[in-house]
């Protein structure tokens, strides 16, 4: 839910299902649990109770909140919570708070604090210890690693926090109708703490106090020296408390009353779960936004449909009105633009803040005792930058997101997305220019030997690869069948250049594996096709060198091309230590995005789409790149005579 770094393999597997059988009109009103059958119809004709059928691509895995949640999970519980602030288009909205907090208006604000001996702070490296002689740290005024200090132990020492207050609104009920409190979203810090969830762990590690100090207000204070850029993101979603307290923390997520059915206060409420087939809601009384006639619909079904074909299919004849991003539908964007120029169905698309990435084995794992070729390790391919810029100009990218992507998104050229407010505007781009790439290719001793671009070139001189190399690299993927179809296209193009591609597709699971075994996170890989993003953060933190999954760090980080550059550390650092309001957070991102684009220590491809698709007249949809979910606006969403 928050900072964790995720790891996005959009994986397609076409399984051959059989239809689940149509939802009976009578179970729209019918109560799980109830001990009668709904009354019969009275003689008096009225209007059938409007309803919304979203089909989703996967069965939620649980709906509490704090749990792990899959990509279903977060789209049925948008039906039932909405977020205290939502992120949309990379800029905060206050739903069920009051007000954004911000430095100019006071809620936010940079404390100086003396610190003693044995104090938690977050240190230099941004890592969480006791304060003791020897430590790292950033002394108050001190937002970069040039002017860290080692305390000595003796000398006073005063260090900079963060604290924020958030107010929430008035008038927001849980669907029992007990009003939302802060002392709702203090037990659900409380519970996070009890559970010990190392998904939550990074921000519960680093904060110092988190309190209730009235119905409405709380107060988050994080450690000294955590300086916190996403801070609006520390209001816990709050839990009901008064329904839920009775309950140990460590049996809640296996009670259904809490992983099923739980008390929410958004625009529905959980009515029935049919394992494998659906999940059952009807409008929330309660719902705060009721007055503004939200939802539209008396009913909600989620429908679980895993195949895209099927659920195409199921869209077509009526049965679903709408289907989510969790259905794999890339490999058939091609189907879905015909069908909308046909008026039958409405294609929703967006770029997500996810990066689809080639990343570049610079350090293998095998590297890490030494550097032996070409007896024991792989010829260091990758080492000089102007072979991995090189590498970039042969890739026909373009070509890919045009015939693959059908122009759904853009190609990316750093390690942010070509539509974030941040982007920075003047890169170093590596357009496809196989000509400009061979003649690099040439300077570097990387020898066309035959005049024959579609064989291998061979090394002549190339430092730490041996003479006679051939120029032909391994490609690393999953099974997703728009993953082949891109590695189809890139390796074409490789191919003009002289560089030969060993493609293989893997089980996700395989691809994806804990290191050591595993090939990504092994770091056992030349190419590797992946995709991974999100927050701001996350992308720079992403290609720092204390990133690299080895033995050291039991092979967790997102570094999996083992790019180390110390440059690149500090000025990721830099602009984590600053505030989104601050001058220095903007000439951070910027800098390292430059300096990025020179480095290459991944190649990025494209931002990956977030796709949906409706009936023809569905309307206030808003797949917003940065949202906590695609369905984030769902009370909003009409069809028919509700829309212009």
């Amino acid at each position: 839910m928050r900072r964790a770094l995720v790891l996005l393999g959009l994986i397609l597997l076409l399984l051959a299902a059989c239809l689940p059988e149509p939802l009976p009109a009578t179970d729209q009103g019918w109560t799980s649990g109830a001990s009668s059958p709904p009354p019969a119809p009275s003689a008096t004709a009225t209007a059938a109770p409007r309803a919304l059928t979203i089909c989703l691509g996967a069965e939620p895995n649980t709906l509490y909140p704090l749990g792990r949640l899959n990509a279903a999970a977060r789209s049925v519980l948008s039906a039932l919570y909405d977020s205290p602030a939502e992120r949309l288009n990379y800029t905060y909205t206050p739903i069920i708070l009051e007000k954004i907090p911000t430095l100019q208006d006071g809620d936010a604000r940079i404390e100086r604090i003396s610190v003693a001996r044995g104090t938690e702070i977050v240190d230099a490296a941004g890592k969480v210890q006791p304060l003791a002689p020897g430590v790292s740290l950033l002394p108050a005024g001190c937002r970069a690693a040039d002017c860290a200090i080692t305390w000595d132990g003796q000398k006073p020492v005063n260090m900079e926090r963060l604290r924020v207050t958030f107010k929430l609104a008035r008038d927001i009920y849980w669907s029992d109708g007990a009003p939302v409190t802060a002392a709702d979203s203090l037990f659900a810090y409380n519970l996070a703490l009890a559970q010990k969830d190392a998904f939550h762990a990074y921000l519960l590690d680093r904060t110092a106090s988190y309190k209730a100090l009235d119905e409405q207000t709380i107060e988050w204070t994080g450690k000294p020296g955590f300086i916190d850029p996403s801070y609006v993101e520390n209001f816990w979603l709050p839990l009901p408390e008064h329904a839920w307290k009775d309950f140990s923390p460590a049996d809640l997520p296996s009670l259904d009353v809490v992983s099923r059915t739980p008390l929410g206060y958004g625009a529905y409420v959980v009515q029935d779960w049919r394992p494998g087939e659906a999940i059952l809601l009807r409008k929330n009384p309660s719902y705060f936004r009721a007055r503004q006639g939200l939802p539209r619909f008396e009913t909600l079904t989620f429908r679980i449909l895993k195949d895209a074909n099927e659920a195409i299919s199921a869209l077509l004849s009526g049965e679903c009105d709408l289907l989510d991003p969790t259905l794999p539908l890339e490999g058939q964007v091609g189907l879905l633009r015909s069908l909308e120029a046909q008026g039958k169905v409405r294609l929703w698309t967006a770029q997500s803040p996810v990066i689809e990435w080639l990343g570049l084995g610079l350090r293998p794992a095998s590297y890490d005792d030494g550097y032996t070729p070409p007896q024991y390790d792989r010829p260091d391919f990758f080492g000089e930058v102007r072979f991995r810029q090189a590498l970039a100009l042969c890739l026909d990218r373009q070509k890919a997101v045009r015939e693959v992507l059908f122009d759904t998104t853009q190609v990316a050229d750093t390690l942010l997305p070509p539509n974030h407010p941040l982007h920075a505007s003047q890169l170093v781009t590596y357009p496809y220019d196989p000509q400009a790439a061979a003649q690099l290719l040439e300077s570097l001793g990387w020898r066309d030997h035959d005049q024959n671009p579609a064989t291998p070139r061979r090394s002549y001189g190339v430092p730490n690869v041996p003479n006679n190399t051939e120029l032909i690299l391994r490609y690393d993927t999953t099974r997703a069948l728009q993953r082949q179809q891109v590695a189809e296209v890139l390796a074409a193009s490789l191919q003009a250049c002289g560089i030969g591609l060993q493609v293989t597709f893997h089980p996700a699971q395989e691809f994806y594996a804990e290191g050591p075994q595993g090939l990504l996170f092994g770091r056992k890989f030349d190419l590797a096709e992946y995709a991974i993003g999100g927050t701001l953060e996350a992308s720079c933190r992403n290609f720092m060198s204390d990133q690299v999954p080895n033995a050291q760090n039991q092979w967790i980080g997102a570094n999996v091309g083992g790019f180390q550059n110390g440059e690149y550390d500090a000025l990721c650092r830099k602009a984590l230590y600053a505030l989104p309001e601050e001058k220095t957070y903007q000439e951070a991102y910027q800098q390292l995005q430059q300096l990025f684009a020179l480095q290459l220590p991944a190649i990025p491809l494209y931002a990956r789409p977030i796709l949906a698709v409706s009936r023809p007249d569905l309307c206030n949809l808003n797949l917003d790149p940065t949202a906590s979910s695609p369905l984030w606006n769902l009370e909003a969403i009409d069809y028919g005579a509700g829309c212009p």
